[in-house]
């Protein structure tokens, strides 16, 4: 088609191309400022679920579960300490007036116990900690019989205590910022031993200032990658320039369309700079490689450009179409910020393309031809080698299947090692301070993993406050505290046992629900009519038929939760628990979990996709059943011996992971339509399989060797990230792409030379024709 429009034509269009596409990418630029980040985990939530849909509406009922603040503070000498406590009780004072969008601030020194007086005599309280009357003995007595604030304010072996801070619901980033950077600086002006802070707000100001600084190093570190490569492979300033040119424009393009249509960076695209840069050289090198080639034989720079669309578009196409493809099928993820990641960086590979075949061929005609490559001969390095290892592949063809057979068994085995499993902070590094303080209040403050059971009532005409529906919930709650190892934070049978108790001075023997009816009615009178009524809606909604049972539980992974959720479930049914009452698990954690379980089959389902189009192209373009099933063995052969990988170094399973096996695919499949597309090309000179073969392998084996290392050195700057998800992915991907090229180095040309045979009649050539 150039070759029509004329060279003369051609520089005039050459020209306004150009400036197009500058104008273009400038106006896209003035995009890149305003896109932000988001970290909103919930986004990880199942999407179009019941189970997430039932979660949301539960939340509008009562509260978040999850908008608050733990302080823990430690003092080795234990915190019975009459300097220590005071200073608690200062820092708990200041906290609650001068942190901005909090609601309350609560910890032992500001915590009352509640009096009730027999005989209708009323109620008084008095402070756990009695600053006016301070007996740290008698106190921390107190405290310690009083169940709901061990493992919640303080911790069982006295050598900690926590504050809760309640903020509002929600907060942004920027008033996340606020509330922690004032946290901070009251932090700072006391002399504490060690001070421990986890929660919502903290993970979001943290994880975004990472994704920042993520991002901007791995754009650095790209950019000096590439600049290295090109160098090596073209040694001079104009091959350098040139793919920078379009590699750049490529990123500013797919950044600016993101802040034409608003949509933030999450924490998977963080990897956006790193992934651009490695595909968008992998197009880029191959064209301009042809077109010196072209170069070095003597023809024009019309010419070549003319000669290098035409050998390397089509398949550069198809590989930029497979690339892409792989990258959308996470569409069948239901997980937004895995759907956005694939959109986005699928589209980002079709606009690399866009523009390295539209910008490319404009700039090769416009700037002069480096100098040195007319004088320059071609090297025989490459040529020598691949030469020998191509002989070496047509005299051991049957070792060669038979070692990809072995490995293929062994990888498999290591497959079934695989295990699934999910923890909340396992993103992050063991080294990570935030990780350490979230471990911290994980082991001493009954865990931070939230838990959330609600109960319904099945007929209308019960109530919560019958005494046989409550004694249905103790045995619940006491499945939940003895069996399943959760710490009860708030339901109304803890509020009731609690005000029992201290009808009775305290006495820790009488923390269990009321006997006589009375006693009960008098309670009740009492949390209704508590703050107006917003200590009973918090745990039972405004309908009076749906109540929650909160607590939290230490981070075991999703695999052990998951258990005891069956576990619970299956003790409810047993013991006709559900006959009454309904009970479902939900929040926050579950629903993450409950992702999870998504994985599997939306993968699946996604790499089936993927696969089909892949062999459908093969099967299209060679018209051959044949063709499709042997170029599909090398592409798969790489997940396997990845997924072996994973078994058998305990890499787990997870959100992070789960995508590489797509995007890997999608990557791997571009050498195989290389090798192919060339030995097709020698086909149709009527050459026979062995000798188009060996031409293929020849002249394609460099540009497959050169574009796998720029891709897996690319994928490996990600070993930098703080995120773990984002360290395996760099990790896992490098060791994928190799394996793709040693599969397409042997095992294709091997199975090609057994199986493939063409429609049309012809004598094979000698090898060393």
């Amino acid at each position: 088609m150039i070759k029509k429009v004329g060279e003369a034509k051609f520089k005039r269009i050459a020209i306004f191309g150009l400036f197009a596409l500058l104008c273009l990418t400038v106006w896209l630029g003035t995009f890149v400022p305003s896109v932000g980040f988001d970290y909103d985990f919930e986004k990880f939530f199942p999407i179009d679920d019941e189970e997430t849909n039932y979660f949301f509406a539960h939340r509008e009922k009562f509260e978040s579960d999850n908008d608050f603040l733990l302080i823990a503070i430690q003092n080795k000498d234990g915190i019975f300490q009459r300097d220590f406590l005071k200073k608690v009780d200062d820092l708990t004072g200041k906290l609650e007036k001068e942190v901005p969008h909090v609601k309350f601030v609560t910890s032992i020194t500001k915590q009352n116990e509640q009096i009730i007086f027999p005989g209708g005599g009323g109620s008084a309280s008095r402070p756990y900690i009695d600053f006016e009357n301070l007996d740290l003995k008698r106190d921390s007595l107190r405290i310690y019989r009083s169940k709901e604030i061990v493992n919640v304010l303080v911790a069982e072996d006295a050598k900690s205590l926590c504050l809760f801070l309640r903020h509002e619901d929600y907060l942004s980033k920027k008033k996340s910022d606020e509330v922690l950077a004032s946290v901070d600086q009251i932090l700072s002006t006391y002399n504490f031993e060690k001070t421990r802070v986890a929660g919502r707000v903290i993970g979001q100001s943290y994880y975004i200032n990472k994704m920042t600084f993520e991002l901007t190093m791995f754009v650095g570190l790209s950019g000096f990658l590439i600049v290295f490569f090109l160098l090596i492979a073209f040694r001079s300033a104009w091959g350098i320039i040139l793919p920078l040119i379009v590699i750049g424009a490529s990123l500013i393009w797919l950044v600016g369309f993101m802040g034409v249509f608003d949509e933030p960076i999450n924490i998977v695209l963080t990897t956006l700079p790193s992934i651009m840069f490695v595909v968008s050289m992998s197009d880029v090198i191959h064209l301009v490689s042809r077109y010196l080639d072209a170069l070095r034989t003597g023809l024009s720079k019309f010419d070549a450009i003319v000669l290098s669309i035409k050998e390397v578009g089509f398949a550069t196409f198809l590989t930029s179409f497979t690339t892409a493809v792989g990258f959308f099928t996470l569409y069948f993820v239901k997980v937004e910020p895995i759907q956005k990641f694939g959109i986005v960086v699928g589209f980002g590979v079709m606009i690399a393309f866009i523009l390295t075949f539209v910008s490319l061929p404009f700039l090769f005609y416009l700037t002069p031809a480096p100098k040195y490559i007319r004088k320059r001969k071609e090297g025989h390095f490459w040529a020598d080698r691949l030469k020998k290892w191509f002989v070496l592949l047509i005299k051991n063809q049957r070792k060669v299947v038979a070692a990809f057979l072995v490995v293929s068994v062994i990888c498999g085995i290591g497959i079934s090692m695989i295990k699934t499993d999910n923890f909340l902070m396992d993103d992050l590094k063991n080294t990570e301070a935030i990780k350490q303080d979230f471990n911290y209040l994980d082991d001493h403050y009954g865990g931070v993993r939230p838990f959330e059971l609600t109960v319904t009532l099945k007929d209308s005409t019960m109530s919560f406050w019958d005494p046989e529906v409550m004694k249905t919930i103790e045995k619940v709650e006491k499945y939940l505290e003895d069996d399943f190892g959760v710490t009860l934070k708030s339901s109304l049978n803890e509020m009731v046992k609690v005000l029992n108790r201290s009808s009775h001075a305290g006495n820790p023997d009488y923390y269990a629900l009321p006997e006589s009816s009375s006693k009960l009615k008098s309670i009740r009178r009492m949390i209704r009519i508590a703050g107006g009524g917003k200590l009973y809606h918090s745990v039972v909604d405004s309908t009076g038929m749906i109540s929650r049972i909160n607590g939290t539980i230490p981070d075991w992974g999703n695999v052990k939760v998951s258990g005891k959720n069956k576990e619970l479930l299956a003790f409810i049914a047993r013991s006709g628990l559900d006959e009454t009452l309904q009970f479902k698990i939900t929040g926050t954690a579950h629903l993450v979990d409950k992702n999870m379980r998504y994985l599997s089959t939306s993968l699946v389902s996604g790499l089936g996709v993927s696969m089909l189009i892949v062999a459908l192209i093969m099967g299209l373009v060679y018209r051959s059943f044949t063709m499709m099933v042997i170029s599909m063995i090398p592409n798969i052969f790489p997940l396997i011996v990845i997924g072996g990988i994973m078994g058998y170094t305990g890499i787990e399973l997870k959100t992070s992971t789960s995508i590489i096996f797509t995007i890997a695919f999608g990557i791997a499949v571009d050498d195989t339509i290389h090798l192919l597309g060339k030995f097709k090309f020698e086909l149709m000179k009527g050459k026979s399989v062995l000798y188009a073969m060996k031409r293929a392998y020849l002249t394609t084996g460099k540009a497959m060797i050169l574009t796998t290392l720029i891709l897996c050195s690319g994928f490996l700057l990600l070993v930098f990230s703080t995120f773990m998800g984002t360290f395996n992915m760099g990790v896992l991907l490098s060791i994928t792409l190799f394996v793709a090229l040693i599969a397409d180095l042997t095992l294709l040309p091997v199975l090609i030379l057994m199986f493939y045979r063409p429609k049309r009649k012809g004598k094979n050539l000698e090898l060393n024709s």
